[in-house]
């Protein structure tokens, strides 16, 4: 039988072929199965905005890792896919494209704009599903929802309404993080605290009718022409004559009080701080308990209005804190600015800083549905993988504020409260009404605003599968059993869900996060677009393909640690993936013998070397599957590449080559051959989650000759690894104590081969080795038993075992665990000759060394070059040492042989 397996695989053509047939075959699909256990996640929905990004590479790799996992056990896996309308990231693209048309969206309109956001979607808005595809993801494409989508929209609408009935939806006057660019407010999570170098302004107030003044601090001179009050601290000795006076409020022709209130801290600044309530949190509700005006000085869009002084009117907010300062300095009122860094809120979408705004907006009151979810925490009925996370997020949640979810965008579900022009109340209502519920008025306005995107969001793992009806999916698929998300989105999402799974549906929605990493350059710094450091996924699996890119990843990112990613990584995924494939290729080359069958001649029994792979393999699906239980998808990766590459490779495959060999005996071949195909169905099997395409092609390549069924155990190899059963442990065929004679043998064979490489001396010249054993124990006893197998694998003539035996002279010596091994290369080798190119060898890499080390010890270059490339040249200078030690060495033995 001749084979049609290709020199090399080729991911660009393979992978989407192999997709396809997944597709097709219906292989994602999972249905409500009485009776049968099931496993079930939801996608994070990605915008539709989006494309690729090394973010969902580390958000869906899990993922898909688990559930063909999972699948393969048997169980029931349904992975439920869709995206997320993104309302302010939509709203912006397509504003984009209009401002292209040289149309603005206040000239469509509210009704002609949502239009052509639709059309937008319809036509772009499936472009990140598509590219999670060439990923690999086995999702249930079938189940694919969107979150304005009917059903979604239907479960926003019903969950608002009965958050209203209940009394956790409000509506009022309060400080809100407002968005100057975008025109809107945004929750706390939205409003990302960074570090920024600002100033600490100090200004005179005057006292009135007196002689003297209060020096206040602030780190927003601009907003003091919306001063309403200064404050102290009840028992402060310096201000308490002064509680109840009040003072002229510069540049204003305004006058404020002193107020007494426990919120100042005296140790900070002065101890007098001014109070503007509709600017700033903390002064919002200091003029609530003492009844201060609330002065709003600015626009929506960040400038001075006309609640300001005339001269400020129409200014930016930035140009007026300037001119601000400058005419206090005109009036001797300006103490000074001090250096302050602090942190400011910046909006997550497009970074514009954040202004405090007193605005009238919608809430949901948070503490009630938060305090089941920290009773589950403790319960035992959820849990953060790396356990870390949950101090974070108890943290969060028992300091809770109510959430702002009215955002003054049109893209967006709308919010479904109706007021009256009559009598001026509101209605709420599920559908929209067609009078007022407090009278009998037909004149209805319906809220402007849209709801918070998360507020879709957070009903994700229930509105997919049909909620608030009580369908057969979301009684059979519901609660999903895990979560994988990012840290950035731990309450933008994560705790959201599981407030909402429990207040709708009185269960919480899963009950494992997976925290996942976060993805790092080269030099550390996290990967994104703002840093023009983030690859172009799509690109990278074009060059490497979609598995070398996953198990790249994989195999780099330890559980709960970030991940530092460059071409390193993906050159990992690639090499690991040709080498399934060379292996593989010289396994099917062999499985047929000259006559073109399978061979029939009579199993010879298992041999030492069969015994051990095997207890290796067996010892491999235990690690994989312990670590795939506790999500430890890197750990899993190693182990299965440790087995595959090592123990299988480089080892068992060249041991039993010669029996393989047309004259070997053909008992002894077919087992071997039986052992080889046992061996490489099982680990194709374990590699299929983490490597899915080619594991997949060989899968293939296997049936059509594992007619070979002799050689697979007697089984026939399933249509699809997607359907073929993970493997099992077996107890029984774990050997330790072949195991550990096999390391001795091994350990043996490596001090050989360093022999040779350290010499320069072929493999093809065969040598003889000696080897004195300290005591006649265990390790004594394997290698008198297996001396054959040690001669032909280190590729000797000779080979004497035993204890007291001497050292020939000339002998190069390795010296290991309970013996010595000698060499003897005095006929082998020219001894002038090895040590003069010995010596140049060790000249060279000397030179390599000062030069290195020069570079090193200039202050200049350590301070001024990239981190990496200091971090680089400290490597090379650690390598070059260690092969200054290693020629010293055997040039001292070489010494010893003239």
């Amino acid at each position: 039988m001749t084979m049609d397996l290709p020199t090399r695989f080729d991911p660009k053509t393979a992978e989407p072929r192999i997709y396809a047939d997944w597709e097709s075959k219906g292989y994602f699909h999972a249905s409500v199965r009485e009776g049968k256990r099931k496993f079930s996640i939801s996608i994070p929905p990605p915008n539709i905005t989006g494309v690729l990004h090394i973010g969902h590479v580390l958000d869906n790799t899990p993922q898909d890792i688990l559930v063909r996992y999972r699948r393969m056990q048997g169980l029931e896996a349904c992975w439920i896919p869709g995206t997320d309308h993104a309302g302010i990231a939509t709203q912006h693209v397509v504003e984009r494209a209009l401002s292209k048309e040289g149309v603005r969206r206040q000239q469509l309109g509210r009704e002609k704009f949502v239009e052509r956001v639709w059309a937008w979607k319809k036509e772009y808005g499936d472009t990140i599903i598509a590219q999670l595809k060439r990923l690999g993801c086995s999702c249930d494409w079938q189940r694919a929802r969107f979150t304005m989508d009917e059903g979604c929209s239907r479960a926003v609408l019903e969950a608002f309404c009965r958050l209203y009935e209940k009394g956790l939806v409000y509506r009022g006057d309060y400080i809100v993080n407002w968005c100057t660019k975008d025109l809107t407010a945004l929750s706390d999570e939205e409003a990302e605290k960074k570090e920024i170098e600002g100033g600490l302004y100090s200004i005179q107030y005057p006292i009135r009718g007196a002689e003297g003044h209060v020096v206040v601090a602030t780190t927003r001179p601009e907003t003091m022409l919306g001063d309403t009050a200064v404050a102290v601290h009840p028992s402060d000795e310096r201000y308490k004559h002064l509680v109840g006076k009040t003072l002229v409020l510069p540049l204003t022709d305004r006058e404020i009080p002193v107020v007494a209130d426990a919120f100042v801290d005296p140790k900070f600044g002065t101890g007098a701080v001014k109070v503007t309530p509709a600017h700033d949190p903390n002064d919002f509700w200091i003029g609530e308990r003492h009844g201060l005006p609330k002065l709003n000085v600015m626009t929506p869009d960040g400038k001075m209005n006309e609640n300001a002084p005339e001269a400020y009117r129409g200014l930016d907010r930035f140009e007026c804190r300037k001119r601000v300062v400058k005419d206090l300095e005109a009036l001797g009122l300006f103490v000074e600015k001090k250096p302050h860094l602090h942190a400011v809120g910046h909006c997550y979408r497009c970074e514009t800083i954040v202004e405090p705004r007193l605005s009238k907006q919608w809430f949901v009151k948070m503490k009630p549905l938060a305090e089941p979810c920290v009773r589950a925490y403790h319960e035992g009925r959820v849990r953060f993988f790396p356990e870390r996370w949950t101090k974070t997020y108890l943290e969060w949640m028992e300091n809770i504020r109510d959430w702002c979810i009215s955002r003054q965008l049109w893209w967006g579900h709308r919010i479904p409260v109706w007021y009256c022009e009559e009598c001026g109340k509101e209605t709420v209502a599920r559908t929209t009404p067609t009078s007022c519920a407090h009278c009998p008025s037909t004149k209805l306005r319906q809220d402007e605003d849209v709801l918070d995107t998360w507020f879709s969001s957070w009903l994700w793992p229930f509105s997919t599968l049909g909620w608030p009806d009580e369908t057969p999916e979301l009684q059979y698929f519901y609660p999903n059993d895990w979560l994988n998300s990012g840290k950035d989105i731990l309450f933008f999402w994560v705790a959201r869900m599981l407030m909402a799974g429990q207040e709708f549906t009185g269960k919480l929605p899963f009950a494992h996060v997976y925290i996942h990493s976060i993805a790092r350059d080269g030099q550390g710094r996290k990967i994104s677009k703002s840093l023009g450091n983030s690859p172009d996924i799509l690109k990278l699996i074009d060059q490497y393909g979609a598995d070398a890119l996953r198990f790249g990843i994989i195999a780099n990112t330890p559980m709960g640690q970030d991940v530092k990613l460059d071409d390193a990584t993906y050159e990992l995924g690639r090499n690991f993936v040709t080498k399934v494939w060379n292996a593989s290729r010289f396994l099917l080359m062999n499985l047929t013998d000259e006559s073109g069958g399978t061979g029939a001649a009579a199993m010879a029994g298992p041999a030492f070397e069969d015994r051990w792979i095997s207890s290796r393999l067996h010892l491999a699906i235990q690690a994989a599957t312990e670590r795939l239980e506790r999500y430890e998808f890197g750990e899993a990766v190693h182990a299965l590449h440790q087995f595959f590459w090592h123990d299988y490779c480089d080892w068992y495959i060249e041991i039993v080559k010669p029996r393989l060999a047309a004259d070997a005996d053909a008992g002894s071949r077919a087992r071997a051959r039986r052992t080889l195909l046992e061996c490489l169905t099982t680990i194709l099997r374990l590699l299929h989650p983490f490597i899915p395409f080619v594991t997949e092609e060989l899968w293939q390549k296997l049936r059509s000759v594992a007619g070979a069924a002799e050689f697979g155990g007697g089984t026939t190899l399933a249509e699809s690894l997607m359907l073929a059963p993970w493997p099992a442990a077996d107890a029984s065929r774990l050997a330790p104590d072949v195991d550990a004679a096999m390391l001795g043998l091994m350990e043996v064979v490596r001090g050989i081969r360093d022999v040779r490489n350290k010499m320069n001396i072929p493999r093809s010249q065969r040598l003889s080795a000696i080897v004195r054993l300290s005591s006649d124990g265990d390790a004594g006893r394997a290698l008198h038993a297996h001396e054959r197998l040690v001669r032909e694998i280190a590729a000797l003539d000779g080979l004497e075992i035993g204890a007291g035996l001497a050292r020939p002279p000339k002998s190069a010596t390795c010296v290991l665990p309970g013996m010595e091994v000698y060499l003897p290369l005095g006929g082998v080798i020219d001894v002038a000759k090895e040590r003069g190119r010995q010596e140049q060898a060790r000249k060279k890499v000397e030179e390599q060394l000062a030069a290195v080390r020069k570079k090193l010890s200039s202050h200049e270059f350590v301070a001024k070059a990239p981190e990496e490339v200091v971090t680089a040249e400290k490597a090379r200078e650690a390598s070059l040492t260690e092969q200054v030690e290693k020629l010293d060495v055997s040039l001292k033995d070489l010494a010893g042989w003239e």
